[in-house]
């Protein structure tokens, strides 16, 4: 199998690296960011057109809807029939659909398959993939996805590997907001925010973080009879109490920590617990 790779920057780049022992055919707008790759064995393509021509999967990092649609169309017109175009990069899940329903004229798989984990992940081979396609273009791309993911899973459809990215990314960034939210309240404690930063990390890599809770195969409320329901009771009765101790704290120091008001009277509900409630 011979994978392309267009699109050579922070991720693209360390990515395609895992793949020059697999006769990679590489693309990008600035030569020179080519140049690391063609010196351990890449092929150099002369455009877009080239590297789609002569991969079975062609890879795409690049930066937003615009650049993909450009790239996808100059792909779909010069790749093989049979071959597998797919789209790492953030996007609107409506536009894999369409670069998928214009691929299917030229006889070529179209897949959404982002990727979470970072330039860290992807320097170590240890992203996760996300992808949305057929059954059989997931198949065809589980092996040189692998090179560079360690956690490689077939969401559904076109636009489900998307999808599923934006409510991780949801995740991501909303805990960021609540990140500075908590160092406002520890500053305004006089705690040392580097060393919270340490410990925050250091706890999250034991327990998992948010992901720890997110066992669930549904939204929906938790039947009281399930083995999970206890567990979040607990999860609750101590994030509740915790909550309301950091309110109080905040209220004492005049820090606004809205987002905590928040997540106490929802905690309950997005636990599985039934209504929203306040502790």
């Amino acid at each position: 199998m011979t994978v392309g790779f267009v699109g050579l920057g922070q991720m693209g780049a360390p990515m395609a690296a895992h793949l020059v022992d697999a006769g990679l055919v590489v693309y990008d707008a600035r030569p020179e960011a080519a140049a690391d790759l063609v010196k351990a064995g890449a092929r150099l393509a002369g455009s877009v057109a080239d590297a789609a021509a002569h991969a079975d999967v062609l890879s795409v990092m690049v930066r937003d809807d615009a650049q993909v649609r450009e790239v996808g169309a100059e792909a779909l017109a010069s790749a093989r029939p049979g071959s597998v175009l797919a789209i790492h990069s953030t996007i609107s899940a409506s536009t894999a659909e369409e670069l998928a329903e214009e691929g299917r004229k030229y006889g070529i798989d179209v897949v959404d398959a982002p990727v979470s984990g970072g330039f860290m992940g992807a320097t170590a081979g240890t992203l996760a993939v996300m992808v949305g396609g057929t059954e059989e273009a997931f198949e065809r791309c589980r092996e040189p996805f692998g090179a560079w993911a360690d956690l490689v899973l077939h969401m559904g459809p076109v636009g489900a590997g998307t999808r599923t990215k934006l409510a991780r990314n949801l995740l991501h960034f909303t805990a960021f907001a609540a990140a500075a939210e908590a160092q406002r309240l520890a500053e305004a404690a006089g705690v040392s925010l580097r060393r919270l930063g340490r410990v925050v990390r250091h706890t999250d890599a034991i327990t998992g973080g948010p992901g720890a809770i997110m066992l669930r195969g549904t939204a929906a409320p938790l039947d009281p009879a399930d083995d999970l329901y206890p567990i979040m009771q607990n999860v609750h009765s101590l994030g509740a109490k915790d909550l309301a101790l950091a309110l109080e704290l905040a209220g004492e120091l005049g820090v606004d920590a809205p987002l905590a008001r928040l997540a106490l009277e929802r905690l309950a509900a997005g636990l599985g617990l039934g209504e929203d409630r306040d502790g």
